[in-house]
Formats: C-alpha cells, structure tokens, sequence
C-alpha cells in the first residue's frame, strides 16, 4: 500500500486556498488548509507534514516568523513561499531563513505542481532508509528496528508510532489529546484515559529513556532535544 503523505496550505484566499488543494490532491495525498498562522502552527507542529505551501502575508502575522521558529526546531520539511511580486525582500529574508523554493503571484498551478513534485522527490531522496541517531539511540522506522547502545527493542505497534511523533517532534511538547486521537485511530470511541500514560511508560522503560521522554504537566509530553 502507497504511503499518505500531508501538505499543508497555510493562505487565506479561501478560493485560492481551494485550487491549491484541488490542482495538488492525489490519491497519496491528504491536503490541509489553513487560515491563519495559529492554525497553520498547531497543524504543523502536531503532524509532521511533507511539505508545506506558506503565504507570506496572513491575517496574524508575517509567514516567515513561522518558518523561522519551523527552521528553529530543526524540521526538515520543504517549505514553498507563495509572494506578491513586490515582495522580493521577503522571498530573500523567507530563503535566508529556510525556505526552499517560492512562486509569485499569480502563477501557473502547473508550475507550482512542478515545484511541490520537485521539493518531495528531492525529500524523499535526502531522508529515504535515514537511521536517526540520537546518543546511544538508533531508530529506523522504516524497518522497524529499534536499537539502545547496539541492542535491538521491540516495540509494540503503539509504541513505534508514539516514538515516531516523539522523535520527530524533538523539542515539542505534544499534548495528550492529540497523541490520542493519533495513536487510537482505528475508530473507537473510548480510550481509557491511562492508556496513552501506560504507553509512555512502557516505551520509557524500553528505551531507558526517561531522561528523554518527558512529563510536561498539564500539556502533555515530549521528547527533549538532549539528554542534558
């Protein structure tokens, strides 16, 4: 089966907004969009996506405050402007910052088509069959092998994804709502509320991790940058 991949739209020209979404679904595609800067940032932040398309200008904000703080956290995702044409300065301060590539308006959505193809191929090449290794760590998610100074753990299935949004979210705290929409989603209706703490147990305990899988009271978890 073809993986789903996530592009999020930050624009608020709702018809624009639109046929991006329409000129960019595919079948291995789930689009998302956003209004604004605070949507854009809970939706990124929370799900990892593939790439994201950023209008520089937003009803709360100026776009490349949020690809700094994106660039910041060290995620890697592609990241295409969209711009006015007179603009030039912020599409030189947005590449400075981290972007990666940037339309002006208005443009072909065949060209943008061509830009998004471009970015993920290049992604996919620059991260495909990467191990992450953090200290004495090594997880490759993409054979599920999961190793703690060199000796292989098994994780349950639960575990692996609940690593996978830890690890790919370093630095962030993820909340425990989310975690639980994301991690049960094969449409029950109730999770016991202790599922999700006994699942950060058990990979706590796993792992050896507790000085890296931390409680953040009240909001939930994350997944701290060092082991410091």
């Amino acid at each position: 089966m073809q993986k789903t991949i996530q592009i999020v739209i930050v624009e608020d020209d709702i018809d624009l907004a639109n046929g991006l979404c329409k000129a960019l679904k595919d079948d291995d595609r789930s689009i998302v969009s956003c209004e604004d800067l605070k949507s854009a940032r809970d939706q990124i932040f929370l799900s990892n996506p593939a790439l994201i398309i950023m209008d520089i200008n937003l009803p709360d904000g100026n776009g490349l405050d949020l690809v700094k703080e994106i660039r910041e956290k060290n995620i890697p995702v592609p990241i295409i402007l969209l711009s006015a044409n007179d603009t030039d300065s912020d599409i030189v301060r947005g590449l400075e910052l981290g972007a990666d590539d940037y339309v002006t308006k208005p443009f072909s959505l065949r060209v943008l088509r061509a830009r998004v193809n471009t970015q993920l191929r290049k992604h996919e090449t620059e991260t495909s069959g990467d191990v992450i290794k953090i200290d004495r760590y090594a997880f490759d998610f993409d054979r599920m092998m999961f190793t703690v100074s060199g000796e292989e753990v098994n994780l349950s299935k639960i575990e692996q994804r609940l690593l996978k949004m830890l690890v790919g979210n370093r630095g962030i705290t993820l909340s425990r709502d989310n975690l639980v929409d994301r991690l049960w989603t094969d449409g029950a209706e109730y999770v016991d509320e202790n599922a999700l703490s006994v699942a950060i147990k058990r990979l706590r305990d796993k792992l050896d991790a507790k000085d890296y899988i931390k409680t953040v009271y009240g909001l939930g978890y994350t997944w701290v940058s060092s082991g410091d």
